[in-house]
């Protein structure tokens, strides 16, 4: 039986979303937006359905009188992710996955 990857995290923009904050402990809107060269929509969107999965937490706050949000990687985020991971090495593993 073939592995099943995590369909939540596979979508490429989420998965983007998810690589970047890997190696951070957070990151704000402005900074990802610019990095992945995202539309702030599509980060918004993307982002909200890591949050809904429990994989990203989303902070808003303020900075003097701008608004300031942030997002960092859950436990449950940086476990699915390791998970994500193992099932695409086990896809790739998979005789004849790769002729």
């Amino acid at each position: 039986m073939m592995a099943e990857v995590d369909i939540i995290i596979h979508q490429p923009t989420r998965l983007k979303i998810m690589m970047a904050l890997l190696g951070v402990e957070e990151a704000d809107f402005n900074f990802l937006q610019s990095a992945l060269e995202l539309t702030a929509g599509n980060l918004s969107t993307h982002a909200s359905k890591l949050e809904e999965a429990g994989l990203i937490e989303i902070t808003k706050r303020f900075a003097g009188k701008l608004p300031v949000t942030t997002y960092s990687l859950t436990e449950e985020g940086r476990e699915r992710l390791d998970e994500y991971w193992r099932a695409i090495d086990a896809i790739r593993a998979t005789p004849g996955t790769m002729e």
